[in-house]
């Protein structure tokens, strides 16, 4: 007779360390979910038995929003008090560096009633150092070209202005195209502005215009017509 060999014992598997860590950690998040539930439940509870705290919040979230909201007008209307009395002399004007006299023609841009003008000078410009729109519709794109020694400085040339030129309207979509400096500019550059249409805010006429209360388009000449009638129109 032949033996029957004992059946083999089946090996049972374990777990691998990866299942084990998943299964772990799917535990501590059904704990950690529980106990934010419960959390929850037991403030829900609270303040529902305490109701009169949610009323208190509530009135002070809506005197905190009114106060809020009063600041902000606040400021607003010290802002444009303060932007129309802005007023520049040239003198102070050559002592600004080139980005603080970027800003001082975005705020004067501001003072005249364009509100959403804006410096985006800098590397990349691509010409355009201020943009704004004024009361009329009329898109401004400007160039500023500051000289630390005012009227001595280097002049403003028609290369300067062919910049503009070439990216004002194609690229930034203007209906007027300016170059302002607080120094000179040469007779070839105000000729070739003549002929393309652009405008040359030169010391002279940035004097004016800073230290007064004249907007800009009052001051040029052959501005484009207005976009859209308005109250100013």
């Amino acid at each position: 007779m032949t033996r029957r060999r004992p059946t083999a014992r089946r090996r049972t598997r374990r777990p691998s360390r990866r299942r084990q860590q998943k299964d772990a950690q799917l535990i501590a998040f059904a704990v950690v979910a529980a106990a934010v539930i419960g959390l929850v439940v037991m403030v829900v509870n609270w303040l529902l038995a305490h109701w009169w705290v949610l009323l208190i919040a509530l009135v002070l979230g809506v005197l905190a929003g009114i106060g809020w909201l009063s600041n902000r007008r606040q400021q607003a209307r010290w802002e444009a008090v303060r932007a129309q009395g802005l007023r520049y002399g040239l003198s102070q004007l050559d002592a600004l560096h080139h980005a603080k006299f970027e800003e001082a023609v975005r705020d004067l841009m501001r003072r005249d009633g364009c509100q959403d003008a804006q410096r985006v000078g800098g590397g990349g410009d691509l010409g355009a150092d201020v943009k704004a729109t004024d009361p009329l519709g009329r898109r401004w794109v400007i160039q500023c070209k500051h000289r630390r020694n005012g009227a001595r400085g280097s002049a403003v040339g028609t290369p300067d202005l062919q910049v503009l030129n070439g990216t004002a309207r194609p690229v930034h979509g203007a209906d007027v195209a300016v170059i302002v400096t607080n120094g000179r500019v040469t007779r070839p550059a105000v000729t070739f502005a003549k002929q393309q249409r652009l405008h040359v805010v030169d010391r002279q006429t940035l004097a004016v215009w800073a230290s007064g209360s004249r907007p800009l388009w009052e001051l040029l000449r052959a501005v484009p017509p207005p976009r859209r009638p308005t109250a100013l129109s």
